[in-house]
């Protein structure tokens, strides 16, 4: 097994002062590695860089359909939001249409990352509720699924039919048996594979034709709502949304916990998919960036790529202390 290769340098002055270590794939369109560092086959859990495989029986069983969802609610169902106004009155909305509650959603209460809406509950004295959740979205299309399939409250439980749906669209994707599963934040099962099967799901959704058979323009849907929402799957300030942004809506972007991200480059047929091993979201930030500049899909000039590729470090005084930069050697 090889291990992690110096991706990102943190330097202060003339000092290397952090590195971060990972590994990452490039694949095309027939599932095979354009370029790779690090190990293809490390096992990780991708969080929620998975969640439009999660999403894909959402489309696929006719449940999207049914319940009328826009390319808004579908860029939802992907999405880890920051919580602000424009993701909650969505996320209640869809709730209501469904007849359902907070109450019934399975993931757990969260305050807002998004400083205004957390302001307001403060002033209000209100606590955080389940629809602030960053995972609100992709509960709110378990729950759109799971009145189409008929499932028990407890949509989130391994042996539920919303999760069998979800871990047979992520092995047949991924081209890859899990190897097991973990309980992510969010409670519902977050399904392992190599960073290789990653990006092999990825360049599907990269190449998959509107066109094309259920999961293939279900695929297509979904990171095309991704790419024409960017602020609904992030929110402002996030990195998913500047460089969606910034790439004009045409690549799709999404974090994932403890240093993963993935792309979906479909003017290229191409999927990125890649795993910082501390577990920091700067160094994915800073490492996505860099790959993505290197396929020539965002422009290094751009304000927004400056932001984490040669990105320089301030201290409180708006003073220039260091910079983040692509390591040596990579990309």
């Amino acid at each position: 097994m090889a291990s992690p290769v110096p991706m990102v340098e943190i330097w202060r002055g003339p000092f290397l002062e952090s590195v971060h270590n990972g590994h990452a794939v490039i694949c095309d369109a027939t599932g095979q590695i354009v370029e790779a560092w690090g190990d293809p086959e490390a096992i990780v859990l991708p969080r929620s860089s998975a969640k439009m495989l999660q999403a894909l029986p959402l489309i696929e069983s006719g449940a999207a359909d049914a319940a009328g969802l826009s390319d808004a609610q579908l860029a939802l169902a992907c999405a880890s939001h920051n919580g602000a106004e424009i993701h909650s009155v969505r996320v209640k909305q869809w709730l209501a249409d469904l007849g359902l509650s907070d109450d019934d959603f399975c993931c757990g209460p969260q305050e807002p990352d998004d400083i205004p809406a957390r302001n307001a509950l403060i002033r209000a004295n209100q606590a955080p509720c389940r629809h602030h959740n960053n995972c609100s979205g992709k509960h709110s299309g378990f729950l759109t699924l799971n009145r189409h399939l008929g499932g028990d409250a407890r949509y989130v439980a391994i042996d539920h039919p919303v999760q069998k749906a979800v871990k047979a669209a992520f092995e047949e994707v991924t081209q890859e048996d899990s190897a097991g599963y973990g309980i992510d934040g969010c409670s519902a099962p977050n399904f392992a594979c190599s960073v290789l099967g990653m990006a092999r799901a990825m360049a599907f959704f990269a190449a998959a034709d509107p066109e094309g058979d259920r999961r293939q323009s279900a695929a297509a849907r979904l990171h095309r709502a991704m790419a024409a929402w960017p602020e609904l799957v992030a929110g402002e300030g996030r990195a998913c949304t500047n460089l969606m942004r910034a790439m004009d809506h045409k690549v799709a972007v999404k974090t994932g916990a403890e240093g993963y991200f993935v792309a979906i480059i479909p003017a290229l047929k191409m999927g990125v998919a890649l795993k910082i091993a501390d577990g920091t979201a700067r160094g994915a930030e800073c490492a996505i960036a860099a790959i993505l500049i290197r396929l020539g899909v965002l422009d290094a000039a751009h304000p927004e790529a400056r932001k984490y590729v040669n990105a320089p470090i301030l201290n409180r005084a708006g003073e220039v202390t260091g910079v983040m930069k692509p390591a040596e050697g990579f990309v």
